[in-house]
């Protein structure tokens, strides 16, 4: 592929080469890095719409502020690719959310440019208020710029940081990156106006100003513009933010460079407190294809420039995902007290095929986990049947509603677990490594793991019978094993496992999807005389006792396997083998988890046989166990 011409790019090694250039250049600039950004990631695959809708921000803010000593800090990060592009990472651009490439989030230890690591929503705020505090305790940083989404801002976190910000006064500055609202032409008109205003007028002076100008345009210009300014306001005549404490700055077009330098400057002239600018911009913007398409390309596969088809290959089975959609939706139209919660991920997690059919009943909270699990709650208690469906990463942030409203009350909430395990291009922060330790710990919890696509549809109907308490099962993100789905799923009985292949010398008791590498580490060991058990716990919580029981008694040695970190399954079943005894007459085990360190991001095969869970894995853990490791090599990510 022909990579654009970039000339002024070219002339780029870091921010300060920007500061040097006029703002005629600047713009032509944004253009040229725009297209670097479209061929890249046509390349590596990534989040793309979210990208090309901060070029011109992206430009505008490493101009005026001088960092890396301003501390830029990116909401979420999954827009930061321009980012990485303009503080000398543009030569590792092509490596992004590959094996030992740039990740495709902000990261602390890749660039003094990444001042905080971000891949979760919400959290700029807080972050740049702590930088502002350090400023102004002696630390050698300057300004702090958070860089929030208006989808971002709609979590409770960043309220949160919102009012203790402007409680403090600290000089601040937080831009929102409104995708959602389009500069109209009279909103254009009072954007245009708002950037001559913000140049000359004392900040102060600059909101009765402007509600003044409002005053004496055409209704239907002032009703546009009041609407632009008042945007996060409800009613009245201030905006939110300037109840909290903030000088609002805007709306202004965040793809006009001449706005965005202009009141980039003034703000950093003349700020003395915490400043507000609302930025309108075009997820996509630039491309085509990403503009037109409903999901404005937010994560993309490789695909071709010219024509945006994704170069996305024909799965062999049906995604985990989907077959959790189709199943709830199954469940849902037999009982109509079925409901679901999805954090702003509908698709992501398959309720989204519910809401086609059954659009009354499937809620989508926003980046709201706390909320959702919570309001999950209070409709279980109203006699309802929720399905909270949540990312294994992003349930982390609900955890304290998932204890205390849930757990504790004892509330029939269905959590169905999507990403569990590793998730490959997206990394550490987005894999799901440890639900299966802060679930199994709560009283009242069922936990379950699905070994494949048959299983996660009989755990859904499990869930949607279950009602003793709450429920979790959990699933990983890809395609299935491709085994044969039945029509519909069954309950399972709770807390009982199953054996699907029997032995005599060792057992192999897996959690989860890495059964078929059971099966294939029995197959090899067995082909070596080593006679082996393969069971399927299902349950981590109520554990199969009598199954634990009957594979401790009767094999010489015991190996758990699970996709999750230490302190999960593994320390279940070593808890219930020594409370039992089972332990006292020389039964050797070994857990084999995730390792105690980070893992980055590669494909998901890459990351398993890092983390030492592969067939091969098992099969050297399994000779070493029983002595029969002579000449095998060391296990990769072991101590």
């Amino acid at each position: 592929m022909t990579r654009p011409l970039t000339p002024t790019l070219d002339r780029i090694a870091g921010p300060a080469d920007l500061r040097a250039l006029d703002d005629r250049t600047l713009a032509r600039l944004a253009g040229e890095l725009r297209q670097e950004v479209i061929s890249a990631v046509s390349q590596t695959g990534g989040h793309l719409g979210s990208s090309l809708g901060v070029v011109e921000l992206s430009v505008a803010i490493h101009a005026v502020f001088n960092t890396p000593f301003d501390k830029l800090v990116w909401d979420v990060g999954h827009q930061c690719y321009p980012h990485k592009v303009l503080t000398g990472r543009r030569d590792r651009i092509r490596t992004l959310r590959q094996k030992d490439g740039l990740s495709g989030f902000t990261k602390r230890d890749e660039s003094a440019h990444d001042p905080f690591g971000a891949a979760h929503s919400s959290t700029s705020i807080s972050a740049a208020l702590g930088f502002a505090v350090g400023r102004d305790m002696g630390r050698p940083t300057g300004d702090a710029i958070a860089v929030i989404g208006d989808g971002a801002i709609s979590a409770g976190m960043a309220y949160e940081a919102l009012n203790n910000a402007g409680h403090e006064g600290r000089r601040l500055f937080v831009i929102l990156n409104d995708n959602e609202m389009s500069i109209a032409p009279p909103v254009g008109a009072m954007s245009s106006y708002l950037s001559r205003l913000y140049a000359t007028g004392p900040m102060v002076q600059m909101k009765s100003l402007a509600e003044g100008f409002e005053s004496m345009m055409p209704p239907p210009m002032r009703d546009g513009a009041r609407r632009a300014r008042q945007l996060v306001t409800g009613q009245g005549a201030g905006t939110l933010f300037d109840e909290l404490g903030f000088d609002y700055m805007g709306p202004i077009d965040g793809h006009d460079m001449g706005q965005l330098l202009t009141v980039l400057r003034a703000a950093r002239t003349r700020a003395i407190g915490p400043v507000l600018i609302h930025c309108c911009t075009v997820k996509g913007k630039g491309y085509r294809p990403a503009e037109t398409a409903d999901c404005k390309y937010h994560g993309v596969a490789k695909f071709d420039v010219a024509t945006g088809t994704q170069a996305k290959g024909t799965p062999n089975a049906p995604s985990y995902t989907s077959v959790f959609g189709k199943a709830l939706t199954e469940e849902a139209a037999r009982d109509p007290d079925i409901v679901a919660v999805t954090a702003a991920m509908p698709s992501g997690t398959g309720v989204h095929i519910m809401a086609e059919r059954f659009p009354g009943r499937v809620f989508d909270v926003g980046i709201a986990e706390q909320h959702g699990v919570t309001f999950a709650a209070g409709m279980a208690a109203a006699g309802l049947k929720p399905f909270c469906a949540i990312y294994s990463t992003f349930l982390q942030r609900g955890y304290d509603q998932v204890v205390h409203d849930v757990a504790l009350q004892g509330l029939p909430v269905r959590f169905a677990i999507d990403r569990a395990g590793l998730v490959g291009a997206d990394g550490a922060t987005h894999a799901g490594a440890y639900d299966i330790a802060y679930l199994s710990n709560l009283p009242g919890f069922t936990v379950m793991a699905a070994a494949d696509e048959a299983e996660l549809m009989h755990m859904v109907a499990t869930a949607a019978a279950h009602e003793a308490g709450p429920i979790a099962f959990r699933y990983p993100r890809g395609a299935g094993t491709g085994v044969a789905l039945p029509e519909r799923g069954e309950a399972l009985p709770i807390g009982r496992g199953r054996v699907l292949r029997e032995g005599s010398t060792l057992a192999l008791l897996s959690y989860g999807t890495l059964l078929a590498e059971a099966q294939e580490a029995a197959a090899m060991l067995e082909a070596e005389g080593i006679s082996v058990t393969v069971a399927d716990a299902r349950f981590a919580k109520p554990l199969d006792r009598d199954l634990l029981t009957q594979l401790a008694r009767h094999h010489e040695g015991l190996i758990t396997l699970e996709t999750g970190a230490e302190g999960g399954f593994g320390s279940v079943v070593l808890h219930a083998l020594a409370r039992g005894g089972l332990l006292d007459a020389g039964l050797k085990i070994r857990p084999m988890t995730l390792p105690d360190r980070v893992i980055h991001q590669a494909s998901p095969a890459q990351m398993y046989e890092e983390a030492g869970l592969t067939a091969e894995t098992i099969r050297t853990t399994a000779r070493r166990l029983l002595d029969r490791e002579a000449g095998l090599i060391s296990l990769p990510g072991r101590a």
